[in-house]
């Protein structure tokens, strides 16, 4: 097994900014209610429902933009989107099952906070210590020690908690996790929403990290994201036999005033490149129609392109797959 995900790719975006005071204005936002699902729009092989009881127009043009915005690829995709400010949320296949590769890590970190809550206690240096590297990095021996730690039933009991019912845990290694974009969406849910899962500031630990996804692993979902946002992320990419490539992108993005969550997962990608192309255009175009109120000049969010050139190689969250 790889001992890191680390990654070398061409990417032009700036770094992201850190957390700074957006915790309690997530935790406020992220409980607002959302109507329910509008009537789908269709694209060739997709439908994406996206509804909101105050910004029925932004939903419609959101569901016609992500339809776009993936017509024609070779993908097999599921997403889920949540924006709390203005009640948008977007599904596409919400109850379809992958290989989650790395993004389960997100999952691991958030039972290892759940059990220090439980025990009343701060972090130990034994779970700090792999909690960094492990979603900063994509550390996978950090993320094994850490599974072990965890162990089955602790993991089922957070999943249980996060309401995850549609994710199945693996036996042959925790790469091999079967997730969701609908449960998903609940994990990111867990870091920004005053549900009890976590503590404000178990969420605010799990949100820094995320945010500090070293450079080279932040892509997908990140990109496209508008001035003044900070990012949080953790992604997956995987090769198999079958499905080729399973190229997966959890973001989180903050700003004082507001917060919004995207869920993106694919398989049957040709290429890890081709994956995290088709991830990019969702992104892309969530972040531009998100990106201001109605009638707030868009253009201001650069557009670039959304492919790029990847290693090709796996992420190491399965023995023997993707080792470099």
């Amino acid at each position: 097994m790889a001992t890191t995900a680390t990654r070398h790719r061409t990417d032009p975006r700036p770094a992201a900014t850190r957390v700074a005071g957006v915790l309690a204005a997530a935790a406020a936002l992220a409980l607002v209610p959302t109507a329910a699902p509008a009537a789908p729009v269709p694209s060739v092989g997709q439908s994406v429902h996206c509804s909101s009881a105050t910004r029925p127009e932004l939903a419609e043009r959101l569901a016609r933009d992500i339809a776009a915005a993936v017509r024609g690829r070779q993908s097999t995709l599921a997403l889920a989107v949540r924006d709390s400010g203005t009640g948008v949320s977007c599904f596409l296949d919400p109850a379809r099952h992958f290989d989650s590769a790395s993004i389960v890590k997100a999952t691991i970190m958030g039972a290892v906070l759940r059990i220090a809550q439980d025990e009343g206690r701060p972090l130990t240096p034994f779970e700090e210590e792999n909690l960094r590297p492990m979603i900063t990095r994509s550390d996978n021996d950090a993320a094994v020690r850490l599974w072990k730690y965890v162990g089955p039933a602790r993991m089922q009991h957070f999943l249980d908690l996060a309401d995850m019912r549609d994710t199945v845990l693996s036996t042959d290694g925790f790469g091999l996790t079967r997730v969701t974009a609908g449960d998903e969406l609940k994990q990111l849910d867990v870091y920004t929403a005053d549900s009890g899962v976590l503590t404000p500031e178990h969420r605010d630990y799990g949100l820094q990290l995320m945010a500090e996804v070293e450079e080279d692993q932040r892509w997908g979902t990140p990109f496209g994201a508008p001035p003044g946002v900070t990012t949080h992320v953790k992604n997956g990419w995987l090769q198999r036999a079958t499905h080729g490539w399973r190229v997966h992108s959890l973001g989180i993005f903050t700003a004082p005033d507001r917060v919004y969550r995207i869920a993106v997962l694919t398989d049957d990608d040709p290429t890890e490149s081709y994956g995290i192309g088709t991830i990019q255009r969702v992104a892309q175009q969530v972040h531009q129609d998100l990106a201001g109120p109605a009638g707030a000049d868009r253009t201001r969010i650069p557009r670039g392109t959304p492919d790029l050139t990847a290693p090709e190689a796996g992420d190491g969250s399965v023995p023997g797959v993707g080792e470099r």
